[in-house]
C-alpha cells in the first residue's frame, strides 16, 4: 500500500478511535474509560488483529506525535493565569519534583534489576516517567530501545491515571499543588491532561513538575544508572 495512504488511513483510524472513546467518557465518566486508554487499547487490537507492524501504524502515528510539542507549549497559558501562586510555591514544587524524578528513575532501576531483566531492558524502562521525545533520547544515548522506551512512558501515564485516586486517598493527599507535582512527575503529559481536567491550578503544577522532571531526569538518570547496575 502506498505509504502516503497508510499514514492518512492511520490517521484517520486514531481520530476515530479517539473521538469514540471521548464520547464513551462523556457517557461513563470513569478514571478507566478516559479516552487516552480507550484509544490506545482499540489501536492495539487493531494492530494485533491484522498483524501489522508497529512501523506501518507509525507511518502516520508519528505526524501527531509530533503534535505532542505544540500541545506542551499550549499548557502555557494556565501557567500564565497562576503565575502569582507557581512563583510562590516554586521551592516547594521543585523540591517535590527532584523527590519524584528520583525514586521515579531508582525505582523502574532496581525493580527491573531485581526481576532479572536484560540491560537493553533496564535503559529503556529508566526514563518511564517523563514525556515521550525525552524518555526516547535518554533511552537512546544510554543504549535502550526508543520505542520500547514509548511503551514505557504509556504505561508509566495510563498506569499513574488509573491508580493515582487510591494511591492519594491513602497518602491523604488533597491540596492541588501536591497532586499536581505527584502527577507531573510520574505520571507526564497523560497525568498533566487528567490533572488540567480536574483543577486548573493542579494542572499547572503538573505541568511544571513534568517539565522540570524532564530536566532531572535527563541529568540523573545516566549517573544513577552507571551507580547502580
Amino acid at each position: 500500500m502506498n505509504e502516503v495512504l497508510t499514514a492518512v488511513l492511520m490517521i484517520g483510524l486514531t481520530i476515530l478511535f479517539y473521538q469514540g472513546a471521548l464520547f464513551i467518557y462523556r457517557r461513563f465518566r470513569r478514571i478507566y474509560t478516559a479516552p487516552i486508554i480507550l484509544s490506545t487499547l482499540a489501536i492495539i487490537a487493531l494492530l494485533l488483529l491484522f498483524h501489522l507492524p508497529y512501523e506501518t501504524y507509525m507511518t502516520g502515528g508519528k505526524w501527531i506525535d509530533h503534535l505532542l510539542g505544540p500541545a506542551v507549549v499550549a499548557l502555557a497559558y494556565p501557567l500564565y493565569q497562576y503565575r502569582d501562586v507557581l512563583n510562590r510555591m516554586l521551592l516547594p514544587i521543585l523540591t517535590g519534583t527532584l523527590i519524584g524524578a528520583f525514586v521515579g528513575v531508582t525505582s523502574g532501576l532496581l525493580l527491573s534489576k531485581w526481576a532479572g531483566f536484560s540491560e537493553l531492558i533496564i535503559h529503556s524502562i529508566v526514563p518511564k516517567s517523563v514525556t515521550t521525545p525525552v524518555a526516547m533520547s535518554i533511552a537512546e544515548s544510554s543504549g535502550g530501545v526508543m520505542p520500547l522506551a514509548a511503551v514505557f512512558v504509556m504505561i508509566a501515564g495510563i498506569g499513574g491515571v488509573l491508580i493515582h485516586p487510591v494511591v492519594m486517598r491513602y497518602a491523604r493527599l488533597t491540596h492541588p499543588l501536591g497532586k499536581g507535582v505527584g502527577m507531573g512527575s510520574a505520571s507526564h503529559a497523560i497525568g498533566t491532561a487528567t490533572s488540567m481536567e480536574r483543577d486548573p491550578l493542579e494542572g499547572s503544577v503538573s505541568t511544571i513538575a513534568m517539565v522540570l522532571s524532564a530536566v532531572i531526569v535527563s541529568v540523573l538518570a545516566p549517573g544513577l544508572t552507571l551507580l547502580l547496575m
